[in-house]
């Protein structure tokens, strides 16, 4: 029986150091060529979807934590914000003094002055994830990042801005029940961004779609992923796969628990489910 397969990306299918481990590319091309389709579930817009992983041979991606949905080429689905939800936004971040950039299949836009404002917030986030590496740069994190773009936009997945402090979420999902409200980098007071989505989109709505677009099943699919927001992709989908390098809800939530994703983890986990 063919399964649906979907992969995070950051710490499952690559490492923090954004590594492709050849093991994972072998199994994924495995996968593929016994009949089982894979796609990618990330909170990346496609522009943050490099050409090394497309070159894995991936049957499509949903991005933008369930904002865009992509299958053999065919957009199955895309929700945006609107220009004026968009605009109130950046206003409502300009005026808190926070730097944040705008997500969209086109590209990556950066407020002003989020190449110095936003690097001690991404350098933790790095360490946290095991790369704490001294010197590394916001190019370095967003190497095709537009810091000169328009900041009003009618083609926004999601927006993603560095919190002062857990008061400025709370303040934002006060300010904009319109609008999807989140944090990552963290759980609850440690978490270091916030972000603003289309109301009414998950990583769950996406799926739904692409198995309706697939005529597929959800007794087919299998998860993976390593981090707390990955957790109700693996409650959703049939089979959830926690990376050994995962937070513990996630493996808590988990129906198996396989190594790290730099021992290979992603191909020892094809392997046992019988995928290769």
């Amino acid at each position: 029986m063919s399964k649906i397969i979907l992969l995070d990306i950051d710490g499952t299918l690559v490492d923090y150091e954004g590594r492709l481990p050849d093991s994972a590319v072998g199994a994924v091309r495995s996968a593929r060529a016994n009949g089982h389709r894979v796609y990618i579930c990330t909170g990346r817009s496609r522009a943050e979807i490099y050409p090394s992983l497309w070159n894995i041979g991936l049957d499509g991606m949903i991005g933008g934590n369930g904002s865009y949905v992509e299958s053999g080429g065919e957009v199955v689905m895309h929700r945006t914000l609107t220009l004026d939800q968009c605009r109130r936004a950046v206003d409502w971040l300009h005026d808190r003094g926070l730097e944040f950039y705008l997500e969209s299949n086109s590209g990556l836009y950066a407020s002003e002055r989020f190449e110095t404002g936003a690097l001690r917030a991404f350098r933790e986030y790095s360490a946290r994830k095991g790369d704490a590496t001294p010197d590394k740069t916001i190019r370095d994190h967003f190497p095709d990042m537009v810091f000169d773009g328009d900041l009003y936009r009618d083609d926004v997945n999601k927006i993603s801005y560095v919190l002062g402090s857990y008061r400025d979420f709370l303040d934002a999902r006060e300010a904009f029940p319109d609008l999807q409200n989140g944090t990552w980098g963290g759980r609850g007071a440690t978490a270091l961004f916030g972000d603003f989505g289309v109301p009414g989109i998950t990583k769950a709505h996406a799926i739904d779609e692409l198995l309706a677009h697939l005529g597929a099943d959800r007794a087919d699919t299998i998860a993976f992923g390593d981090a707390t927001v990955d957790v109700p992709m693996l409650d959703y989908c049939a089979y959830g796969v926690a990376m050994g390098n995962g937070s513990q809800d996630v493996k808590a939530a988990a129906d198996l628990v396989t190594d790290d994703v730099e021992d290979d983890g992603l191909a020892h986990a094809f392997e046992r489910l019988g995928l290769v």
